[in-house]
């Protein structure tokens, strides 16, 4: 339908242009990003994946692990680069989302990746001068291996925002607008799964950390399939007496209080001994003083179904994130 203006400018005119303006604008960064992400995809092929390949310094399964779908990454983007370098966004961004997967794939790899990285530098003096002096190259300008492997997880997240950026500001009647907005919709949930995959490589990392830190029988798997929240010292005040320094680990389901190990412990020294374990989900969360935000720190009252627990800090700003983070495991449990 025309639109008629009586004015010297018109509104939805004037929309419209600055809708072009965006959508022009987005386009021309998604090509330019998407040319120089494609360069550091062949360096690192090149230099580093094909040239290992040939001398043999890493055996197949260990260059697997390392570098993952990388390769195939590679391949997707140089399907993809002629169609955004001719102006076909939609037909391009389509066809590319057929190659999402990998990005979980990648992802899902990521942490071992790291870890084989960091073993190879270890123990393997080849692959070390070899890493070195592929680096040294000045096509790399100054970055490490270490830096360039993550760069297809970061390199999605600025597709979700350019793709949805391009998909909006792409009118309804234009004839990509259909396959643009699927296109932002799938990169959105490869970018939400691939986060999701990030977090739980997070939490089993904390996880892992926490259950080398516990020692005793008592503490055998109390890690296991658990969310971690946070971690930190606070002062338990008995009825009777002075207040105690304990470790407290909270996860989303459970509050865990620990007590150092003996320093001249011979088996167990820096270890905590696992004192109790309380159920979030039972538990009400009262602030008893702390409020004001001055220096003098916070007392904050947590009540089970057999048992009270008063809790203690010095330090206002850490109670208060104590609190927050308790009040979420409490809410989370209830959600």
């Amino acid at each position: 339908m025309e639109i008629l203006c009586s004015g010297a400018r018109c509104p939805v005119q004037e929309q419209r242009a600055r809708w072009e303006r965006k959508r022009a604008c987005t386009a021309r960064e998604l090509l330019e990003t998407e040319r120089r992400y494609q360069e550091q995809l062949g360096l690192v092929a090149t230099y580093f994946l094909r040239i290992l390949k040939a001398k043999g310094t890493l055996r197949p399964s260990e260059r697997q692990a390392l570098f993952g779908s990388w390769e195939l990454i590679y391949g997707a983007s140089q399907e993809l680069l002629p169609y955004l370098e001719e102006g076909h966004w939609g037909q391009g961004l389509e066809g590319f989302c057929r190659h999402l997967e990998l990005y979980n794939q990648f992802a899902a790899n990521s942490e071992r990746s790291q870890t084989t990285l960091q073993e190879q530098l270890k123990k393997n003096k080849g692959f070390r001068r070899f890493v070195r002096l592929q680096e040294g190259r000045p096509e790399f300008g100054g970055l490490q291996l270490q830096d360039l492997l993550p760069l297809p997880l970061q390199r999605l997240q600025q597709y979700e925002n350019l793709v949805i950026a391009l998909a909006e500001n792409t009118g309804p009647n234009s004839p990509e607008h259909q396959q643009l907005t699927r296109a932002a919709r799938l990169i959105s949930e490869t970018a939400q799964r691939v986060h999701a995959i990030g977090q739980k490589q997070k939490n089993d990392q904390h996880l892992r950390r926490v259950q080398a830190l516990l020692s005793g029988r008592q503490a055998k798997g109390l890690t296991s399939g658990r969310w971690f929240l946070r971690q930190g010292w606070l002062l338990v005040v008995p009825l009777h007496g002075e207040p105690r320094p304990r470790m407290f680990f909270l996860f989303t389901d459970v509050l865990l209080m620990a007590k150092p190990r003996p320093p001249l412990h011979l088996l167990q020294s820096g270890t905590f001994a696992c004192k109790a374990l309380y159920p979030m989900a039972q538990c009400q969360l009262r602030r008893v003083f702390g409020h004001s935000g001055g220096p003098c720190g916070g007392l904050l009252s947590l009540s089970f179904p057999h048992e009270k627990l008063l809790l203690m800090s010095t330090d206002q700003e850490e109670l208060a994130h104590w609190y927050h983070s308790l009040t979420w495991a409490i809410n989370g449990r209830k959600n």
